[in-house]
């Protein structure tokens, strides 16, 4: 079994969506929401498949449309067995900092939600490494998952020592990410988890093509080839990472 801890799967990137989501049928999706529609969105679908689980929460690129009242109907959905954490949530400074006090505030309020539910948290941080890191020194008690991680070795050690998961995606099977291969070999493998963040960022041999979570086969088998272990082992323990990050229930 292969988990993918992180993609979005929504009817507007897939016009075979059934499809793609049955290509998974023996394998596990954990998929996320962005803001109240796309939550309300994996909601329905962790209802109707078995092998598909869910996070919900606020982007912090998607909050021209936040409200209290919004949030308020997410957390009124925690109580569905199948959504197993909050996410995907964050800090996003790429486009600027205009809003950054609005990202901080909802970004802290859906970190208090996890706590309150005891669920984990899926992290997005992007060009915002500090304010990130200080934020999460105050939320050591949650179980966090950095996913889609671009940040330095130095980064990523020191989230491992608060005990964060490392999301890794297609980006480790580039020709040119170097500095994440090097990170990806240097970290214990119990602390990674796979994913593929679709329908982007598909791993080499589809890259700039639709990514889909069946694709998270090739993250472990560059994984495979970074450490010099089998493929089979890196399944084993990044299913185990993943079931244990997110408690699962998986249905035999």
């Amino acid at each position: 079994m292969i988990i993918d801890t992180h993609c979005h799967l929504d009817k507007e990137d897939y016009e075979n969506l059934e499809e793609i989501i049955n290509n998974m049928k023996d394998n596990i999706i954990i998929a996320s929401g962005v803001d109240l529609r796309s939550s309300l969105n994996v909601i329905k679908l962790c209802n109707k498949y078995d092998h598909v689980y869910g996070t919900i929460g606020y982007h912090p690129t998607e909050l021209d449309e936040y409200t209290d009242e919004n949030l308020k109907i997410i957390e009124d959905n925690l109580s569905n067995p199948k959504i197993v954490g909050i996410g995907e949530i964050g800090l996003d400074y790429h486009y600027g900092k205009e809003d950054k006090d609005l990202q901080i505030e909802v970004f802290k309020k859906q970190l208090e939600m996890a706590r309150k539910y005891k669920l984990p948290a899926v992290i997005h941080s992007r060009d915002a490494a500090q304010d990130t890191l200080e934020i999460l020194k105050d939320y050591k008690d949650l179980k966090i998952d950095m996913h889609c991680f671009s940040y330095s070795k130095e980064i990523a050690n020191e989230l491992i020592k608060m005990g964060v998961k490392i999301g890794i995606g297609g980006v480790l099977t580039f020709k040119n990410s170097l500095k994440l291969k090097e990170i990806v070999n240097e970290i214990d493998l119990s602390n990674i988890l796979l994913e593929t963040d679709s329908p982007y960022l598909a791993p080499t041999p589809y890259r700039g093509q639709k990514n889909q979570p069946l694709y998270v086969k090739y993250v472990a088998e560059e994984i495979s080839k970074i450490k010099n272990i089998s493929i089979e082992e890196v399944e084993k323990i990044t299913t185990f990472n993943a079931v244990s990050q997110f408690d699962l229930k998986i249905k035999k």
